[in-house]
């Protein structure tokens, strides 16, 4: 159909291949596109174009999910995919900023927005019952048109709505299929919340235009995917740096038997990639050494996709996020506005290619602002060594200012959580009088374990050398469990 976006045209070429499978059911790409359709039928309701009309919508991981994403696309609506776990004031904030005009949910989910919708004048429809007698006549869908508007985490301010064309999700996804090799033999689970980016382009979006075949969970449920990756069932994985932590105690927990066969399903699968959050070198060294596997981190946010990747053929630094991915142009800006020429010297990671967003919605001086001269500036700080880049964190949170040094938190903290009795750590800049900030730490110690502050002192000033800190090391709170699992307070104490 030549009025079919890309992503529909080529599953319109994949039939009876399994698109996506879940514990209940089986569905086919072909079931996708006839699902869909009739699903833009029923919320065109007679219209012939929803002419970018943003659409909510909630759902699970899986096909009912992708049903409606592709038939509010199909029907020339904007998506807005809605939270599972938001409580109703997130809830009507979105649909309200949003200007949303109506809100599809499955039969289970409605309780969670039947009194809001109701409240604020809007049609719910229910998935199970959008089921179009008559096939309308679909309209045309420039890749140009508004496509997505999907809300940043807000930790500044309100959320905002970062709106995305056709284009621009083409370009995320063509950049991904291309530098990680996606197939159509692939075999992935699906976890991550769709809500966010990760889940939505890199895995949901990646999968569904290789002809892949996607295998949905309502959430990381650790026994039944262990239970998967130990029949072979995946080539590819991707998660979050918590999950492969909770990965590594759940394997090091098992017997040597139990543990084999799941060792051996990560062990042969072609990808495993780690992200949205810093991956501390330490478990990425942990996780290689357990399975063999080298994770594959990336950097990426909301309004770009993904810009940065260690590679697919080629070296995986740890504590790296590798090198810009094609059709991607990145550069790095100092505080004073000059451009980065030399390794080692941290800037403004800023971003400029056709997968950047189109603008925040109704926010034009912030969209505006938010642009060097057609440059995107991330408000997260970098380095280059070596020509892989080295993510040092938010200016404005993770970079604290001492002494004349920008140092990382995030490093600091990946540091700190190398030491055995550490389980949990922060690392904040609270201000002080001769250095401007110092650096300050609350830990959280593994279960029955106390911290010598002469060994950790000792430890500091050898590890945390390279930072080049040149003051005290504060932990603001030690946090060990007593014998009752009750987590204590001690004063704050000096460490170095």
């Amino acid at each position: 159909m030549s009025n079919e976006l890309e992503l529909i045209k080529r599953a319109e070429t994949r039939n009876n291949t399994i698109a996506i499978r879940s514990k209940a059911s089986e569905h086919t790409y072909a079931n996708l596109v006839d699902r869909s359709a009739s699903i833009a039928s029923s919320i065109l309701g007679g219209e012939g174009d929803l002419g970018e009309s943003r659409i909510a919508f909630l759902a699970t991981e899986g096909y009912d999910y992708v049903s409606i994403q592709w038939g509010i696309w199909r029907a020339g609506g904007v998506t807005v995919p809605l939270c599972l776990s938001a409580a109703e004031p997130e809830l009507e904030y979105t649909l309200s900023n949003s200007g949303t005009s109506q809100v599809v949910t499955t039969r289970e989910l409605s309780p969670k927005l039947e009194v809001l919708c109701e409240r604020l004048d809007l049609r719910l429809s229910i998935f199970e019952e959008m089921n179009s007698e008559t096939a309308n006549e679909l309209p045309d869908i420039s890749v140009n048109r508004r496509a997505m508007i999907l809300y940043t985490s807000g930790t500044t301010s309100k959320p905002k709505g970062v709106v995305t064309t056709h284009a621009n999700i083409q370009s995320q996804i063509e950049t991904l299929v291309d530098a990680w090799e996606w197939q159509p033999s692939d075999r992935i689970p699906l976890f991550l919340p769709l809500h966010h980016i990760h889940g939505i382009i890199n895995v949901l979006s990646c999968a569904l235009w290789s002809g892949a075949t996607i295998e949905a969970f309502p959430g990381f449920k650790t026994e039944a995917i262990l239970d998967r990756v130990a029949a072979s069932a995946y080539t590819v994985f991707m998660a979050v740096p918590t999950i492969y932590v909770k990965l590594i105690q759940k394997l090091e927990a098992l017997s040597r038997d139990d543990r084999a066969p799941i060792i051996r399903g990560f062990a042969d699968m072609r990808l495993m990639v780690s992200g949205s959050a810093a991956l501390p070198a330490s478990v990425h060294e942990q996780w290689t050494a357990l399975t063999g596997q080298k994770l594959l981190e990336r950097y990426g946010m909301t309004e770009i996709g993904m810009a940065l990747s260690n590679p697919f053929h080629g070296e995986r630094r740890p504590g790296s996020v590798g090198q810009a991915l094609p059709l991607v142009h990145v550069r790095l800006v100092s505080e004073k506005g000059d451009l980065v020429t030399s390794e080692g010297e941290p800037g403004e990671i800023q971003v400029r290619g056709p997968g950047v967003f189109d603008e925040y919605w109704n926010k034009p001086e912030v969209t505006a602002e938010s642009f060097d001269h057609g440059w995107f500036r991330t408000g997260d700080m970098a380095v280059l060594e070596t020509n892989y880049y080295r993510i040092m964190g938010r200016l404005s949170v993770d970079i604290i200012k001492s002494g004349g040094y920008k140092l990382s938190a995030l490093e600091i903290e990946a540091t700190l959580l190398q030491y055995p009795e550490i389980r949990e750590c922060a690392v904040i800049g609270v201000a002080d009088d001769t250095w401007g900030e110092a650096v300050a730490a609350a830990v959280v110690l593994e279960e029955s374990s106390t911290l010598n502050l002469e060994n950790l002192r000792s430890w500091c000033r050898d590890k945390l050398s390279n930072y080049k800190i040149p003051q005290r090391l504060l932990v603001l709170e030690t946090l060990p469990r007593n014998a009752m699992g009750k987590v204590t307070k001690p004063a704050i104490k000096d460490l170095i």
